[in-house]
């Protein structure tokens, strides 16, 4: 393949909401540009994962490399670069979006503006690229373009007079949009300074390769055999194949300035090919590294447990390649009465929960166990008073009579909605312990909100609640403040009288009642029924607050009888009473993981 002239050269991301249509244009583009034959089109083609395919939605960012012959005869290099529409995956875009010029912002002209095209468009607004609007889903009988038009206008601010109307769903415009391409979007930036400088987008691990990273050159050239550092480990490497999605794999002698590829190079410790690194060539001793992406913060924490023990070692494994695939993961050690060792992850929201637990399953054949997402606190004894003792699992909280106090993290949170929903903001936000610090009008439809808000209200239900209350047009952020003392108590749920340390949870003492007789009920619904009675209890300290009975399974022991007196029933009876009382005492109970998984969504 011949190098492609710098001007030639158009990077590109897709931006939307979830479901307006990113993996479809995408689709259209790589049929029109010849990227597969006929037969080997599928859709959603940039979604590798069948977790996407299933879900309908995109969880990685995927690039992919088009030649395209344009009208004006010549042949232009567009690489897109394909990004999540979900919240949860909202750091994938910004990735995405760092190595673009240019974005396309794709809205369903049925449905209008929606919560996460603002909040990305604003992500591509920061980093200075040119946004050209296009509206999808034209073919249908609901499109109203006008309006959709005039929605972008007021509620982002971006100009549509150059704006496209397609359907990537019958090809209709899409040429049109690919010309447009061309015109609008600029090609890459001129850099007198040929020094090699390349950042990484993304990074995975190969069975047969090791690291790959998905790369996009910003000034000098990637050369096969060529020896390249990483700025942030300053650790050699050579590089051993390079390479590009188009979406077959296409290997590469060469990836030049401005052009996206990926590249293998022997890297062996996962922990060193980060997303967001820079790769410079291995004498470069001068050359900064290029500005990475904002290091993304954790929203929930959960205990992440093998089911069966042995798999400590895989399970760790598994946990370190996927940290490299997904930079908005973290992980450490953690210790459980009930489950053993496992880890105390953090993650976005509840979607991204889920998607690890899927991935876990499918990639590495790993079953693991959830535990109820939490925050660190800071706890405070008689003794001690002004050393605070970090409790990352409740069960860790020390006992209440040497307790002095209980602090818990708040956050800074910034809610951007549309006016109309001011009313439901602010009462789920009161509703959650918040204090409003400040509401000012950006423009005569979108109003900023500042609230002071504990970081573990945030942790269940609260993104959403915000999105139902808001009907999705809520953006979301938050600033961590320090630690305020509050008034916390330790909710234990108990099983047949024995604790489940993993059920524990601390929460604000007005809540407690609530919580404790949700999550009994919703327990009883989940744990199968056993030979004999199973009291499920919800406690504060010694202090029962809730409970719920399974009941046994009972056999009909006096089926048998035959007449006779009425005491050789009740005989009957009275001895698998004292049967069933003996198994309770010796009895075990498992407690299915989807139990673990609904006290998660409790308040759904």
């Amino acid at each position: 393949m011949p190098d492609t002239e710098k001007d030639l050269i158009r990077n590109f991301s897709i931006i939307a909401h979830i479901d307006h249509g990113k993996s479809t244009l995408a689709d259209r583009f790589i049929q029109i540009c010849g990227g597969l034959t006929e037969r080997e089109m599928s859709s959603q083609i940039l979604d590798s994962m069948d977790l996407e395919k299933e879900r309908g939605i995109t969880i990685k960012a995927q690039s992919v490399r088009l030649n395209y012959k344009a009208l004006n005869g010549k042949t232009y290099q567009f690489n897109i670069i394909d990004t999540p529409g979900h919240v949860d995956f909202s750091y994938e875009v910004s990735r995405s979006l760092a190595a673009c010029e240019g974005a396309l912002l794709v809205v369903d002209a049925s449905q209008g503006v929606e919560a996460q095209s603002v909040a990305n468009c604003y992500k591509a607004i920061e980093l200075d690229l040119e946004i050209l609007p296009v509206l999808n889903k034209i073919d249908l009988q609901s499109a109203d373009q006008d309006s959709v038009k005039k929605q972008i206008q007021e509620i982002i601010g971006i100009d549509t007079v150059d704006s496209i109307g397609v359907s990537a769903k019958t090809g209709l415009g899409v040429e049109e949009l690919l010309e447009s391409i061309i015109d609008k979007i600029p090609p890459p930036k001129e850099i007198t300074n040929d020094k090699l400088k390349a950042l990484i987008i993304d990074s995975w691990f190969d069975n047969y390769l090791g690291i790959v990273s998905l790369v996009r050159v910003i000034s000098g050239s990637l050369q096969l055999k060529q020896k390249i550092k990483l700025a942030s480990t300053n650790v050699t490497y050579q590089v051993e194949e390079l390479g590009c999605y188009s979406p077959k794999i296409n290997k590469l002698k060469t990836i030049n300035e401005g052009e996206v590829g990926y590249l293998v190079a022997g890297v062996k410790d996962i922990a060193s090919a980060k997303v967001g690194d820079t790769i410079l060539s291995y004498n470069d001793e001068t050359s900064k590294p290029l500005e990475g992406f904002k290091e993304i913060q954790p929203k929930v924490f959960a205990g992440l447990f093998p089911i069966n023990s042995d798999d400590y070692k895989d399970f760790r494994d598994a946990l370190e390649k996927l940290e490299l695939n997904d930079s908005s993961f973290d992980y450490e050690p953690e210790t459980s009465k009930a489950l053993g060792h496992g880890f105390r992850c953090g993650f976005l929201g509840m979607l991204h929960l889920e998607i690890i637990q899927e991935r876990l399953q499918r990639e590495f054949n790993m079953s693991v166990i959830t535990t109820v997402p939490n925050v660190s606190y800071n706890a405070y004894i008689n003794k001690d008073p002004s050393n605070a003792i970090l409790v990352n699992n409740p069960s860790d909280l020390p006992d209440p009579s040497s307790l002095n106090r209980v602090e818990e993290p708040y956050i800074d949170a910034t809610i951007i909605t549309k006016s109309e929903f001011v009313g439901n903001v602010l009462t789920l936000c009161i509703e959650k312990r918040g204090e409003i610090k400040n509401q000012r009008y950006l423009t005569t439809e979108r109003v900023e909100l500042n609230f002071k808000l504990p970081l573990a209200e945030i942790v269940f239900d609260f993104y959403d609640r915000l999105k139902s209350v808001s009907k999705g047009y809520a953006s979301f952020d938050y600033t961590p403040v320090g630690f305020v003392a509050s008034k916390l108590v330790r909710l234990d749920i108990l099983l047949n009288g024995k604790p489940v340390d993993a059920l524990s949870s601390l929460i604000h003492a007005d809540n407690a009642q609530r919580m404790g007789r949700k999550m009994c009920e919703k327990l009883k619904e989940l744990i199968p029924r056993q030979q004999f009675d199973i009291p499920i209890q919800a406690a504060i300290g010694a202090k029962i607050i809730s409970r719920e009975t399974i009941k046994a399974f009972r056999k009909d022991v006096t089926a048998k009888l035959y007449g006779g007196d009425v005491t050789r029933k009740r005989k009957l009876l009275e001895k698998q009473k004292k049967g069933k009382k003996k198994m309770r005492m010796v009895g075990s109970v498992e407690i299915p993981q989807q139990a673990f998984m609904a006290v998660l969504k409790i308040n759904d």
